[in-house]
């Protein structure tokens, strides 16, 4: 019998246990909890499966140790308490039955064992007793804890019928497999392929939360390769099944689109564990096989890729329901993300670099953090090249912003401003008069103060008016 060692979570427990013995009811810790425990993790989510009326028993638990508010979701007899640091959630031990139309399924009450075959996979089958002789005890159906062991994700009951009933589980499978870097079981991966298609029911608001999850594993690449092995990646995120098979140049490049940006992802996950981040590094090539030409004596090119991929994150980022500062976000840095290597050369004047540091914005390290991410030679002698470059960029960056103080750039002459004096409503006239203004501050002619605007707006105004008439 395996008994798990418990520390800080050892008083919540015994209150748990307690509340069951005051309301008559049997209750277990279940799933990732008891996973982790054995993993040597300890969380502060909990899951408990009570053997009778958990919402109930969540009510009378809130009356005994004065916790937070109680939510109920009567139909699935589940209820959430958050109570001190703990986060603590009662489902009522049932039985499912799925429609095929739906993941949402009829429940009926049932015993542990009915309880813990419903679940996922076997790692998350295992339960643990509250009773102080026995806690820590683990009740293991399954063989839970040989999968744990063995280092793989595999199916209680038939995988085809798990994942027809509930096909967000699909997924599920991937992001365990990423985040615990485990292996699917044989069985378990092709029920994924044979019923990826019912992905199809499921809401995208869910299928993004549980592509978030992924990404922010230690190494995103191993979800993301298991989402294009299984056919996954063709159902949810088509532009990173097409990526596979696009040649590049042999210079600091894999041959292959798609294991370049597996390796980027990883490489920035190395730095940063936020999805955001990560996201851009997994896009910043999403263009290359719209904007592949072969030309002679240079090979494969990809020109424009980076404004096309700006246009294609616009979709993706509202397909999966992102929000807009995201979306923004996302574009800026795949629309950037080519412009320090562009920069390298020592003759780049300032007003080059402004004009980037202006674009980037707040978001100027991103960038370059991305820009060191890109860079997947397995030759060490490019790898410092590549490198150096980067570190004289961003040596004239702080140059730059040092005199200019451009991090919050903002044009002292507004729109309003030009409306203003020309008595015009707003329209492109406006946006190409200022745009004029802007270049002429980035570029060095003008200080960036009202007078110097003023002026310069007086000097070339008449040029934007007659070009109109």
């Amino acid at each position: 019998m395996i008994r798990l060692e418990i520390k800080s979570g050892r008083q919540i427990l015994r209150q748990v246990f307690e509340a069951g013995q005051g309301f008559g009811a049997e209750v277990y810790a279940v799933g990732g909890f008891v996973r982790d425990l054995y993993l040597g993790k300890e969380g502060t989510d909990i899951d408990f499966v009570v053997l009778g009326d958990a919402v109930g028993f969540a009510r009378f638990f809130r009356k005994q140790f004065r916790s937070g508010k109680v939510v109920t979701y009567d139909r699935f007899g589940t209820a959430m308490v958050a109570y001190r640091d703990w986060k603590l959630e009662f489902v009522t031990a049932r039985a499912e039955h799925y429609r095929e139309d739906s993941r949402k399924p009829e429940v009926r009450q049932a015993d542990l064992r009915s309880d813990l075959s419903r679940r996922d996979f076997t790692i998350n089958c295992l339960a643990m007793r509250l009773d102080p002789p026995r806690l820590g005890e683990v009740i293991d159906i399954f063989d839970g804890v040989g999968d744990i062991e063995r280092k793989i994700i595999r199916t209680p009951l038939d995988p085809a019928i798990t994942f027809s009933d509930d096909p967000l589980r699909i997924l599920r499978a991937i992001r365990f497999a990423a985040v615990l870097q485990f292996s699917i079981e044989e069985k378990t991966f092709r029920a994924i392929f044979e019923t990826r298609e019912r992905l199809k029911i499921i809401s995208q608001e869910r299928i993004t939360e549980e592509f978030r999850k992924m990404m922010l594993a230690d190494k995103p690449s191993t979800g993301l390769r298991l989402l294009k092995q299984t056919g996954v990646a063709e159902i949810i995120f088509p532009e990173l099944a097409e990526l596979a098979g696009v040649e590049q140049r042999q210079d600091y490049h894999h041959k292959d689109v798609f294991d370049h940006t597996l390796q980027v992802v990883d490489n920035i996950s190395e730095k940063t564990d936020r999805f955001e981040l990560r996201l851009v590094a997994l896009l910043h090539d999403i263009a290359k096989p719209q904007t592949k030409r072969f030309v002679e004596g240079s090979g494969w090119t990809f020109h424009g890729h980076e404004e096309l991929g700006a246009h294609m994150v616009e979709r993706i980022g509202r397909r999966m329901r992102l929000p807009l500062h995201t979306i923004k976000y996302l574009k800026k840095l795949v629309r950037l993300h080519m412009r320090p290597t562009q920069l390298v050369d020592e003759e780049v004047t300032d007003s080059a670099i402004r004009r980037m540091m202006v674009e980037a914005g707040e978001d100027i390290e991103d960038l370059m953090l991305m820009c060191r991410a890109d860079i997947t030679s397995k030759n060490p002698r490019k790898v410092q090249e590549f490198l150096g470059n980067f570190d004289r960029v961003e040596t004239r960056i702080r140059e730059v912003e040092e005199k200019d103080n451009l991090r919050r750039f903002k044009p002292a002459f507004s729109g309003d401003d030009i409306m203003k004096l020309l008595n015009i409503p707003p329209g492109p006239r406006v946006g190409e008069i200022k745009q004029a203004i802007v270049d002429a501050i980035l570029d060095g002619k003008i200080p960036n103060d009202y007078q110097a605007c003023y002026d310069y707006f007086l000097k070339i105004k008449d040029t934007f008016i007659e070009e109109k008439e």
